[in-house]
């Protein structure tokens, strides 16, 4: 596997905990988690940390869909069409299966007219 591929998947799950974590700070309707730090709203007020934690959110969103479109481009296309048609092609004609062939009818014994 690629190095580059391994170290951008590994940035994006950080930033996915990092976001559940600033999303769990923030306020709700029920005043979410963000009620027990109550340092944190008296230093800044209650609108400046609301702002912040919001504004990390969309930074932590837009690093994430960032990470993860370059990361598909790290992967490359290794397999051309030809090499896919030539798989499925191979893989077909090696994997046939036997039906049964149509079995005649038996006709029943005919039996004595009395």
């Amino acid at each position: 596997m690629n190095a580059v591929f391994v170290i951008l998947t590994v940035l994006v799950v950080i930033a996915a905990i990092l976001l559940t974590i600033v999303v769990l700070l923030q306020n709700g309707k029920g005043d979410g988690l963000a009620s027990n730090f109550v340092a944190a709203n008296q230093t800044f007020g209650v609108r400046q940390t609301a702002d912040m934690l919001e504004k990390i959110t969309w930074g932590l969103v837009t690093f994430i869909l960032v990470l993860s479109i370059v990361t598909s481009f790290t992967l490359g296309n290794k397999a051309t069409d030809s090499d896919v048609k030539e798989k499925i092609e191979n893989a077909a004609a090696a994997q046939q299966p036997e039906f049964p062939g149509v079995v005649p009818s038996q006709e029943a014994p005919a039996t004595e007219a009395e």
